[in-house]
């Protein structure tokens, strides 16, 4: 039996190492806003909190909330969220945007291409992005549950230079 724990653990840590070892370049992208053009790749030595959200996501409404908070602690930290709209129409994003603002950047997608660079599956999914441009975590959905955890890790890569 001891034997079998020392090969698990071993294997943790080589899958542990595998995973971590390997950082993904977030994919760049230019998009509209309601203040011209968003562009990725100029927000190098910020850590972006990046969220794919569409007006009629249920739990994307709940994420609102946490992204202004976020934004409203951290961004003078070095935090810059930009939350990707996803509605084929643009006056259904704006009429979500009325009732529930936004104070972070919001960045317009209707064709869905930066969505399939970033092999979205489920709405919301937002991606934490390191200083060099590297995706160190991936969140699907969103619960008020999960506040606590995903503001941990936003804090770690904060703090790391």
């Amino acid at each position: 039996m001891l034997h079998k724990n020392k090969l698990f653990i071993s294997l943790c840590f080589i899958a542990l190492s595998i995973s971590t070892a390997s950082a993904q370049k977030a994919p760049d992208f230019s998009l509209p806003s309601d203040n011209g053009q968003i562009t990725l790749s100029k927000y190098k030595n910020t850590v972006v909190y990046l969220d794919f959200w569409a007006s009629w996501c249920k739990p994307c409404l709940k994420s609102f909330s946490f992204m202004n908070s976020m934004q409203k602690k951290y961004g003078k930290k070095g935090l810059k969220i930009i939350a990707i709209n996803l509605d084929d129409e643009r006056s259904a994003a704006a009429k979500f945007l009325k009732q529930h603002p936004a104070n972070f950047t919001i960045a317009y997608n209707p064709e869905g291409d930066v969505s399939t660079a970033y092999n979205l599956s489920v709405m919301p999914t937002s991606y934490l992005i390191d200083r060099q441009g590297n995706i160190i975590f991936s969140h699907k959905g969103y619960k008020d549950s999960h506040a606590s955890s995903l503001e941990k890790k936003i804090i770690r890569t904060l703090k790391k230079r």
